[in-house]
């Protein structure tokens, strides 16, 4: 296996923060990030960044990690024994936006790298991460885009990249106790080391500089569109499904918190309103349910037409 290179995998992470972040405020065209740095008493640290109050993005967060220890937490060893109690340095890349508009869909992206040197043994390594989109209101123009340029990233390393990835994604964003996907799904890879160090980054690298042509064309088309309080409404109610998915399943949340991260930095993936409505559901025919009949059901967006 070729040597990894970890202070290549950061450089790239901290542009890549940098430019998600310009991006994302010359779409929302009045506020900007808060930058904190923040070290962490077992080893590494980062800076999260933090828009709030904006007049697309209600919150948007982007962190950047890189953290070491001396012992991998029980979330990273339970399928990987032969690491428990070896050091690790985990470093990555992870954004949530919550606009405020319900056309406007939330959206995840995270990529990370792993290193971990086992008490006996050679040194392990991997990449992982992906891209997910959560519509409050489908629109089928946004999900062929959204994952047709999914596709675009995972292509040039093989016909069969996208595939894997998409099921991975309809997998792992699912909230088994609704028995419902969160979203419409996008690309989603762990352990990832294929074709040795070089070409794993790549694709890693590939995945991070596509999420914004995947995103931005569609804050761009739904931003201005008007809606009613009962969207709003909605959308809120929609929320929780985030909020139980990523206090319930998430393994990053999990990986976090066990590694003793920064609490702020890894729950500011959660949106700033939200509310739970007891046993609702939405009247038949309406554009909720259209959500829950067309749009939370696994679809292959990618070779469908628009029209």
């Amino acid at each position: 296996m070729q040597t990894a290179k970890p202070e290549n995998v950061r450089a790239y992470l901290l542009d890549l923060q940098d430019r998600i972040c310009a991006s994302l405020e010359a779409e929302d065209g009045r506020e900007h990030f808060q930058e904190e740095t923040w070290q962490r008493e077992e080893g590494g640290g980062g800076r999260s960044r933090v828009m709030e109050g904006g007049a697309v993005f209600e919150k948007a967060g982007i962190n950047f990690s890189d953290v070491r220890g001396a012992q991998l937490p029980a979330s990273a060893t339970a399928a990987r024994p032969q690491l428990a109690g070896g050091s690790f340095r985990a470093m990555g890349v992870s954004l949530v936006c919550h606009p405020e508009n319900p056309h406007v869909p939330t959206t995840h992206m995270n990529v990370r790298f792993f290193h971990a040197e086992p008490k006996e043994g050679e040194p392990v390594w991997w990449f992982g991460g992906g891209f997910d989109l959560t519509p409050y209101y489908g629109r089928r123009e946004d999900a062929i885009h959204w994952h047709r340029t999914a596709k675009a990233a995972c292509d040039p390393f093989g016909e069969e990249i996208y595939p894997q990835f998409k099921q991975q994604c309809d997998d792992y964003f699912f909230l088994a106790h609704r028995n419902e996907p969160r979203g419409i799904g996008g690309i989603f890879f762990d352990d990832y080391n294929d074709g040795g160090f070089e070409n794993a980054f790549a694709l890693m690298q590939s995945v991070g500089d596509h999420f914004i042509p995947a995103y931005q064309p569609i804050v761009s088309r739904r931003k201005g569109d008007q809606y009613s309080e009962p969207e709003r409404k909605f959308q809120l109610y929609r929320r929780g499904r985030y909020v139980e998915f990523n206090l319930v399943y998430d393994r990053g949340t999990l990986f976090g918190l066990q590694s003793k991260g920064r609490t702020e930095s890894i729950l500011m993936s959660l949106p700033p309103l939200v509310r739970w409505d007891y046993d609702w559901h939405p009247e038949p025919g309406s554009p909720e349910a259209e959500l829950y009949d067309v749009y939370l059901k696994p679809s292959d967006w990618a070779s469908k037409v628009v029209g």
